[in-house]
C-alpha cells in the first residue's frame, strides 16, 4: 500500500513538474545588419503585447518562454541561430526571420529538425518551398510585384519605369524581377534596370542613367537605408519622378535618414493601423499609448506569428513540434493584421496596403484586395 502511494506521489510530482515546465518559442530576429529595424520592431511588439495582456503568456497550463537570437541579417548566422535554438534551447517553434535571405539560410535546418518556423515578413516565394515546416504570415512577392506594377500603371499613369535593385538581398532581386515582368505585361516599358548593394552610399552612376532615360517612375524594392540615401541624391540631382517602393520601407528610419527627400514616396505593405479592426484596433490603440508612436506592420505581423503558434499549440493539445506544424497548416485565426487563413503551402491569403510619406508620416492611401493580385497575374498568363 505504501509503495503504491509512493508511486502515485512520484507520478503526480512528475505531472506537476511537466505542467510548470515552460514551453519555449524561439525568436530568430535580426537586431543587426540591414534588417535591424525590423527585428527590433518585432521584439518590441511581442514583448509589449505580452506585458499589457493582449496575448496569452501561457498555454496548456504551462508558461511560454521566449528565447531570442540575433540573425544579423545573414543567412549563415540565421542557420547558426536555428541550430542553437533547436538543439540547445529545445524550442518547439520559431518566429522569424524578418527578411527572406536569413530565413532561407535557416529553412533547411528547421525542416531537417522537424521544428516549425514562421516568418512574419518573409515575402520571397522560395521561403515556404523548402518544406512543410516553413510558414509565413504575410503575402508573397510574386503577388506584391504585380500589384506594384498595376499601381505604377493605374495610380501614377506611368508608361515607362526605371528599376533599381539591391543584388545583395534575395528579397530585392526577386521582387524587382516580378515587378519588371508585370509592368511590361501590363503594357509598360522598363527603360533601365540598375543595381546596387546593401551598404552603398553613392548612387551617382544609377541616378545619372535614370536622368538620361527619363522614366515616368522609379521602382526600388530595397530596404529603407538604401532607398532613403538614393532619394536624397535623386532630389539633389533634380530628379522629380515619383519613387515607388515595397514593404521594406515601412520603418521610421526611412524618414529619419531621408528627410524631405522621401516626401511623396509610395510603397506597398502589409497593414496600417488606420484600417485596423477588432484585435488589431485594440492593439493599435494600446501600442500608441505605450510607445507614443503609431504601430508598424513589422511588429504587428510578429505578434500575428506568436498568436498563430499559441493557437496551434492549443488546438493540437500538445507542444510537440510535429503537432504544432500540422495545426499551423489549418490555421484560421483573427490576428492583429486581420483574419489569417493558412493555405496548405504555408502561405496565407493577405490583402495589400498602399502607403505614402506625407508631412513626415506614413499615411494610408488605399487597400488592394488579394483578389486583385490574382487578376493581374491572370492577365500575365500566370
Amino acid at each position: 500500500m505504501r509503495k503504491a502511494l509512493a508511486l502515485i506521489v512520484v507520478a503526480l510530482a512528475g505531472a506537476l513538474a511537466l505542467a510548470q515546465e515552460p514551453i519555449k518559442i524561439g525568436c530568430l530576429l535580426e537586431f543587426t545588419g540591414a534588417c535591424a529595424a525590423y527585428g527590433q520592431m518585432a521584439r518590441d511588439a511581442i514583448e509589449f503585447a505580452r506585458a499589457v495582456g493582449l496575448v496569452p503568456t501561457e498555454v496548456l497550463g504551462r508558461p511560454i518562454e521566449l528565447v531570442y537570437f540575433d540573425a544579423r541579417t545573414e543567412p549563415v548566422e540565421a542557420a547558426t541561430g536555428a541550430t542553437r535554438l533547436i538543439e540547445v534551447e529545445k524550442v518547439v517553434a520559431i518566429i522569424g526571420t524578418m527578411c527572406s535571405g536569413p530565413f532561407l539560410g535557416a529553412a533547411e535546418i528547421v525542416q531537417a529538425a522537424g521544428v516549425p518556423m514562421i516568418g512574419p515578413t518573409t515575402t520571397n516565394p522560395l521561403t515556404t518551398q523548402v518544406g512543410d515546416y516553413c510558414f509565413r504570415a504575410c503575402f508573397k512577392d510574386d503577388d506584391q510585384g504585380p500589384v506594384a506594377a498595376a499601381l505604377a500603371r493605374d495610380y501614377f499613369g506611368a508608361k515607362t519605369a526605371a528599376v533599381v535593385i539591391d543584388v545583395a538581398q534575395a528579397y530585392c532581386v526577386g521582387l524587382g524581377q516580378y515587378f519588371i515582368e508585370a509592368f511590361e505585361a501590363l503594357g509598360g516599358k522598363v527603360v533601365a534596370t540598375l543595381y546596387c548593394r546593401s551598404g552603398d552610399v553613392d548612387y551617382t552612376a544609377q541616378l545619372t542613367e535614370i536622368q538620361r532615360v527619363n522614366p515616368d517612375i522609379i521602382y526600388t524594392p530595397n530596404y529603407y537605408t538604401e532607398v532613403a540615401l538614393m532619394a536624397r541624391q535623386a532630389r539633389d540631382l533634380g530628379l522629380t519622378q515619383p519613387i515607388l517602393g515595397a514593404d521594406g520601407l515601412f520603418a521610421p528610419e526611412l524618414i529619419q535618414i531621408g528627410g524631405d527627400a522621401v516626401e511623396g514616396i509610395h510603397f506597398t505593405t502589409f497593414w496600417h493601423p488606420a484600417q485596423a479592426t477588432g484585435i488589431g484596433l485594440l492593439y493599435a490603440e494600446k501600442y500608441k499609448e505605450y510607445f507614443g508612436r503609431e504601430a508598424d506592420a513589422f511588429g504587428a505581423l510578429a505578434v500575428d506569428c506568436y498568436l498563430l503558434i499559441v493557437d496551434a499549440i492549443q488546438r493540437a493539445g500538445s507542444a510537440d513540434p510535429k503537432a504544432i506544424k500540422e495545426a499551423l497548416q489549418t490555421a484560421d485565426l483573427e490576428v492583429v493584421t486581420g483574419r489569417t487563413i493558412m493555405t496548405p503551402e504555408g502561405d496565407p491569403i493577405k490583402d495589400f496596403y498602399f502607403l505614402k510619406v506625407e508631412n513626415g508620416e506614413f499615411v494610408y492611401a488605399t487597400m488592394i484586395p488579394a483578389s486583385r493580385a490574382a487578376e493581374i497575374k491572370a492577365l500575365m498568363g500566370k
